[in-house]
């Protein structure tokens, strides 16, 4: 008679399609697509309910009350985690100083919504991938050759023909706060990137919220406006567009590639031309237009060379995987996602 099958080995793998049961496939990529830009359409949608609410409301008062009718989603959240441990940073200043930008990310953002057309916000907040691979270079030791340094000054120009500062309007206020959010917003993502891997994930959303709070806090009273209930209502729906936004954003994340998910943000620019036309009777102009499709250019060109074997060692742009914090609950949300993920794969966040 034959003789039995010797029993596997207890560290033999299973067997799995070639690309390995983990490994992302063109469905699941497309998926990732496809749940990216519903995300990033949910985000657009939140920042027309900012831009509306910005007309009547300071951003302190907007991210106060906000931020409250997050907290229930956020507790949700927390209260899913698993993980045990305690919640004392291991590394304090940094954790504070990446909260603190994420402050100024949301106050200088949401002003610049307010007085600014959504194309045009949306275009200068696409600069961040450049300064993000600025940042890398002193923050992470990140070695910058000569085509993603050519790509950033290209995208620099790309933000110069949207400025215009020598012609046209000339720089306003809401100009400097769109270009201090995309400054400061890139300062958080790689702080968050550089101390991500050692922190928890529940300390780099729970600390960042509560320096906003308090802030924002202390703020309410000079600012201060009555809300009715209508915009209460617009309040809850702000929080919750951003909510629902990160967690399928997440999902995107887990079914496809980071460098085919990552570019779908500026997805956001067509649904900014939509709405500012719908909405607020606002039409990019040319340069607008020329300007953007500049700095998409040199932001996509950055992704692909980073997510190329040997073209960079920590991949700043590629592993931030969001937009400029602009209210601190998605954004808080999307780095809990994304530490877990991430530093599965790479050993960083």
């Amino acid at each position: 008679p034959p003789l039995p099958s010797p029993p596997k080995s207890p560290i033999t793998p299973p067997s799995s399609s070639p690309q390995g049961p983990h490994m992302p496939t063109p469905i699941s990529n497309l998926r990732g697509a496809l749940l990216s830009l519903a995300a990033f359409a949910l985000y657009a949608t939140h920042d027309v309910v900012v831009k509306f609410l910005g007309s009547s409301y300071s951003p302190f008062q907007i991210i106060f009350f906000g931020g409250m009718f997050g907290f229930p989603l956020l507790a949700i959240l927390l209260m899913s985690d698993k993980t045990d441990g305690h919640l004392r940073p291991r590394h304090p200043w940094w954790l504070m100083i990446r909260s603190v930008a994420g402050v100024a990310t949301a106050v200088a953002g949401f002003y610049a919504f307010s007085v600014l057309p959504m194309a045009q916000a949306y275009a200068i907040f696409f600069a961040q991938p450049l300064l993000i691979t600025v940042l890398a270079i002193p923050m992470l030791g990140e070695r910058v050759g000569v085509r993603r340094s050519l790509a950033v000054l290209v995208g620099m120009i790309g933000v110069m023909i949207v400025l215009r500062p020598f012609g046209g309007d000339g720089l306003s206020l809401g100009h400097l706060a769109a270009l201090s959010a995309g400054l400061t917003g890139a300062l958080a993502s790689i702080i968050v990137r550089k101390i991500g891997n050692e922190e928890r994930s529940v300390v780099l959303m729970v600390y960042p919220m509560m320096v906003s709070f308090l802030a924002m806090g202390a703020a309410l009273p000079f600012v201060y406006k009555p809300v009715p209930i209508e915009h209460l209502g617009l309040l809850a729906l702000f929080a919750t567009l951003g909510f629902v936004a990160t967690m399928i954003l997440i999902a995107a994340y887990k079914a496809g590639e980071a460098v085919i998910v990552a570019p779908m943000q500026y997805s956001q620019i067509i649904w900014a031309a939509f709405f500012g036309a719908l909405f607020f009777d606002e039409y990019p102009d040319q340069w607008t237009v020329i300007g953007t499709g500049v700095i998409i250019a040199s932001g996509v060109y950055i992704v692909l060379r980073e997510a190329r074997g040997g073209a960079s060692r920590t991949n700043p742009v590629l592993q931030s995987k969001s937009r400029p914090e602009m209210g601190f609950l998605p954004r808080m949300v999307m780095r809990m996602g994304h530490a877990r993920g991430v530093a599965k794969d790479t050993g960083s966040v």
